[in-house]
């Protein structure tokens, strides 16, 4: 019984009817002799001619694709952001009773990381992917299986957001990213299933806490070990880990007093953990923070915009070749989204004079610039 908990097989009942969304394949490829099967949204806007970025989405362990999507159905945001969000399916753990994980009870039964990496490919021949910005987020063990693809296909993998679930203990085993990577975190300090300290059972410490997770992937972003916080809501805190010059790389939405949940989903309502998976992980690609070495710059042009003055003190000018309408973001060095609206014309001002100094980052179309606001 002890067993079962560490290795997490969780899977919440969903009570109600489900089908699949309007949009969603059922895929299947043939990897390790086996069958092994995939549902993939992609967005309406696609059409080839622009790489859209991957995101993982990965269910619990002893669950399935229509588990995950019923809880996590990310179709709505990939609309509006215009990424592609793929749900694989575990394979059968026959040390496990052929429950399906994606982490094997005993230890070497099986590796599904080179597993996605092939699905990676596959997705590759058959849409246009921006290979710099691929992502992973999953519920329990499947946030397991996205601290797994950061370690062990770091190479491939920008960011990850594991929800209800801490990292493996002695990383240093097995855990060697390449990259400064994103890592969010959605944990609640109830959770029974993924304890908010860790596991350790007969003296051996099989997860580590929540504390230790976020200390590991700070150190390795060369963040400061002491992070700052903000309050999200009554029942939830923002922890941010930051490098020297401000750039965030590790973030934990603290969830007080909540359970094994996905956040806006079941259990904790105050905040939407999809919404926030997708707000954190998109400011990163496979070298970082998307353009935060480059505070320096007068002026960005990338995609047919320019962005100027930068630094600037109150009017932002975003200058484009606007075939329809398009969202900006501008976000906080901790993530918080501090101003937003839509971009009409050719030629476009924000009045950012109520901003504080500070450096910011701003998104447009699936691309961000860092913008540094003076007096």
């Amino acid at each position: 019984m002890m067993t079962k908990l560490f290795h997490s097989l969780f899977l919440f009942i969903v009570c109600i009817s489900f089908s699949y969304a309007q949009g969603y394949i059922s895929e299947t490829i043939q990897y390790d002799g086996l069958t092994r099967e995939y549902s993939i949204y992609v967005p309406a806007s696609y059409d080839g001619t622009t790489s859209f970025p991957l995101l993982f989405n990965f269910h619990g362990g002893g669950g399935d694709i229509a588990s995950q999507i019923a809880i996590a159905d990310m179709s709505t945001i990939a609309d509006t952001e215009n990424f592609i969000v793929v749900y694989p399916q575990a394979r059968q753990d026959p040390s496990d009773g052929n429950s399906f994980n994606w982490i094997p009870k005993v230890p070497g039964t099986f590796d599904d990381v080179p597993f996605i990496s092939s699905l990676i490919d596959t997705i590759a021949i058959n849409y246009e992917i921006d290979q710099n910005r691929i992502y992973a987020c999953g519920y329990s063990l499947g946030g397991d299986m996205s601290f797994e693809l950061a370690c062990k296909l770091n190479s491939r993998i920008a960011a990850i957001a594991p929800v209800a679930r801490t990292m493996q203990a002695n990383p240093d085993s097995f855990c060697f990213p390449e990259h400064p990577t994103g890592v969010l975190t959605i944990l609640g300090t109830d959770d029974n299933n993924s304890q908010y300290n860790g596991i350790t059972y007969d003296g051996v410490e099989y997860y580590l806490s929540a504390a230790a997770t976020h200390s590991y992937w700070a150190n390795h972003n060369n963040c400061d070990v002491n992070p700052t916080m903000s309050t999200v809501s009554p029942s939830v805190e923002r922890y941010t880990w930051s490098t020297i010059s401000g750039c965030s790389y590790v973030e934990e939405l603290k969830v007080i007093g909540g359970g094994h949940d996905w956040p806006g989903s079941f259990g904790n309502m105050t905040i939407d953990a999809s919404e926030e998976i997708w707000q954190f992980v998109s400011r990163y690609d496979i070298n970082g923070l998307i353009e935060c070495s480059t505070a320096s710059i007068n002026e960005y042009s990338k995609d047919n915009f320019r962005v100027y003055p930068n630094p600037v003190n109150s009017e932002l000018t975003i200058e484009m070749d606007l075939s329809e309408e398009k969202k900006y973001r501008i976000y906080s060095t901790i993530g918080e989204l501090v101003s937003s609206g839509k971009l009409n014309s050719n030629l476009n001002t924000i009045d950012l004079s109520s901003l504080p100094p500070n450096i910011y980052v701003l998104n447009i179309n699936n691309h961000s610039v860092k913008l540094v606001k003076t007096e």
